[in-house]
């Protein structure tokens, strides 16, 4: 089975780069009937295979030294400098992956920003308290993209950094977008992945995301704060324009009040482009991909049994489900605003998400199913009524007189 890192690739070069199967199959050395399956498919796959090591591992600390000394060096001359004897494709392609990390910054890529090639992401964490209810409240965080050409600025307040609350924020943000970038840039957020020995591991919630999008994506290191600094500057623009003198009574609140904002904010002429970023997002939005027929969802999804006491504990919160369906397996979806539980495809149970923790939420409808399933055990059994012959008392003595 394909991988979902390589299933995920396939798609951006077919989407983003418009790149034929037999291209592809040569670029990324695979079949091409690989290449067809993970284009027919809209979903990643279902599990990744952690990749064996490679023959280059045991040189690359050779190659680094090469090309920290000598970063445009090709990849033939650093063959032949470290006796290389095996094949030049994988090790052309370490090469490619390391060398980026040795040439000097382009200034000019960091301001200028082609229209629809990327948007940058990052997570922000207003200082304020927000509300759940049964006096409870907590600094949430709030996902922020900025598409780099027109830098129109979208955001969503989520209730946790766990992948699925994250990537449906970022959904919603590509979707005041109005289309998808070719390339995202985020930092090495655990939800999203992260740099390891100069290569992207990311993590397989984002590449089935990205993947069904077709879109490519760049981690950046911590020492690198340039690499995002149109989304970082927009942080620091809702902190001191959107937040001080605000209240909010919750996190629909917040969002409220936050894309009114940003209507306003998005219709102002930027100090770098010169341009408003609400009219320069239309060319943006001309350059980048359309949406796929099938979006991808992020929610959280398990499945368990729905346990004697009918409630399922989820974030640490206890949820009601309808008592009827006790000891069935359930199916159990946790959206930005909802968690929803179904049977074999029949809803039967949903709750508006509690941010807090340690709380007990009973649906009325199932306090209605719970009090006719207790008056129905309470109703007595009907004893049938049974007819009994009667015998005649004649019959008795006649079998008295025979046994004398």
């Amino acid at each position: 089975m394909i991988e979902v890192e390589d299933w995920a690739e396939i798609r951006r070069l077919h989407r983003a780069e418009k790149l034929g199967i037999k291209t592809i199959a040569k670029q990324l050395g695979l079949a091409r009937n690989t290449v067809r399956e993970a284009l027919r498919s809209d979903s990643p796959p279902r599990y990744e295979r952690v990749l064996p090591g490679s023959v280059v591992d045991v040189v690359e600390p050779e190659i680094r030294r090469l090309l920290s000394e000598f970063p445009e060096m090709a990849a033939t001359v650093i063959a032949e400098r470290i006796g290389w004897e095996r094949g030049i494709t994988v090790l052309r392609d370490r090469v490619a992956e390391l060398r980026p990390l040795y040439r000097p910054p382009d200034p000019s890529q960091r301001t200028t920003y082609q229209p629809g090639e990327l948007a940058q992401f990052d997570l922000w964490q207003p200082d304020v308290l927000i509300p759940f209810g049964f006096g409870q409240s907590a600094k949430l965080w709030t996902v922020v993209g900025v598409s780099g050409f027109s830098r129109l600025i979208g955001g969503l307040m989520v209730p946790s950094r766990r992948a699925h609350d994250v990537l449906s924020g970022m959904l919603a943000i590509i979707s005041q977008f109005g289309a998808v970038p070719r390339k995202v840039v985020w930092d090495q957020e655990g939800c999203i992945g992260r740099l390891r020995a100069g290569r992207q591991e990311l993590t397989a919630e984002f590449q089935a995301f990205r993947g069904v999008l077709g879109m490519g994506a760049v981690l950046v290191g911590p020492n690198d704060p340039e690499a995002k600094g149109v989304v970082e500057r927009a942080n620091g623009y809702l902190e001191t324009s959107f937040l001080p003198g605000r209240a909010f009574a919750d996190v629909t609140d917040f969002n409220r009040q936050l894309s009114g904002w940003l209507q306003r904010a998005n219709q102002r002429v930027h100090g770098t482009t010169r341009q408003r970023p609400s009219e320069a997002i239309f060319e943006d939005r001309g350059a980048m991909m359309t949406f796929p027929p099938v979006l991808p969802d992020p929610s959280w999804r398990f499945s368990t049994r729905l346990p004697r006491d009918h409630y399922l504990r989820v974030e640490g919160n206890d949820y009601s489900v309808n008592p009827r369906f006790v000891g069935r397996r359930v199916e159990v979806q946790v959206t930005l605003e909802e968690v929803i539980v179904t049977c074999q495809g029949t809803e039967i149970g949903r709750h508006r998400r509690f941010l807090g923790k340690h709380q007990t939420l009973l649906a009325v409808d199932h306090v209605r199913v719970l009090r006719a399933m207790r008056e129905e055990a309470a109703v007595p059994v009907p004893v049938a009524e049974t007819t009994v012959e009667e015998r005649d008392l004649s019959d008795y003595d006649r079998i008295i007189e025979v046994a004398s």
